[in-house]
């Protein structure tokens, strides 16, 4: 029993006042495989930190190791400057978010969407080791497209001296999902309005070779393998 529940707490982050949603509650889940496999899917998060006494909220993209996530930059880039001058670190939030339907209900008031969402807080750290920079530089590239970074040349010294790379560890984190149709009160169920969900989809257009790519370069598989046109439709809808 006692290797049960340390197997099923090793499963799940540790939820915490911060991970705990003061509203929809039931929605939140702290289960690894979901929040890994939210996070996979997206291409880019959104980091907020405090700059000055003011909030400040930037996209960027991301790469995941582990139970660590990755960010990369210009060295001149203010996020990842102050990383390397905070001392522990720079405390963060970062957050990744899946649109996967759009709710419309006979209220206007229940109008809402089907989502995926994940919720990372911690203190953020400078990336100095070699080695760890190498590994993230490719978590990142392979993110947007797997099995890239073995197919396409490394950064130089010059490059890597550009670069600024910071890791967050994935341990105050949470999910927070909505899936299903509308929530319209019992009275409002014979209004002589539409309801239901508009799926939405994610999906991949034909690769477009570049002009100058030298004649007889084929597509990669791994590009290959991705398909064309629109996928199926995306999951929690």
């Amino acid at each position: 029993m006692q290797a049960t529940t340390e197997a099923t707490q090793a499963a799940a982050y540790t939820p915490t006042d911060r991970t705990v949603p003061t509203r929809s509650a039931d929605r939140a889940s702290y289960d690894k495989e979901l929040v890994h496999a939210i996070l996979d899917e997206g291409y880019v998060c959104h980091l907020g930190f405090v700059r000055d006494g003011a909030p400040v909220v930037l996209p960027t993209l991301y790469g995941r190791v582990g139970e660590r996530l990755y960010i990369h930059g210009s060295t001149g880039s203010r996020p990842l400057r102050m990383t390397g001058q905070a001392d522990p670190g720079l405390p963060v939030c970062l957050t990744v978010t899946h649109v996967d339907g759009l709710v419309l209900a006979r209220s206007a008031f229940h109008h809402s969407i089907n989502y995926r969402s994940v919720v990372v807080h911690g203190v953020a750290h400078e990336v100095t080791d070699p080695e760890e920079r190498r590994t993230a530089l490719d978590a990142l590239v392979d993110h947007v497209v797997p099995g890239r970074a073995a197919d396409s040349r490394p950064a130089n010294k010059k490059e890597l001296a550009a670069t600024a790379v910071i890791r967050l560890d994935l341990d105050e984190v949470s999910a927070k999902v909505r899936t299903g149709g509308a929530n319209d009160d019992p009275e409002d169920l014979s209004l002589p309005h539409w309801a239901g969900v508009v799926p939405l989809r994610k999906g991949y257009d034909a690769p477009v070779p570049d002009a100058g790519l030298t004649p007889g370069i084929e597509l990669p598989d791994y590009l290959a393998a991705r398909g064309t046109g629109l996928a199926a439709p995306m999951s929690g809808i």
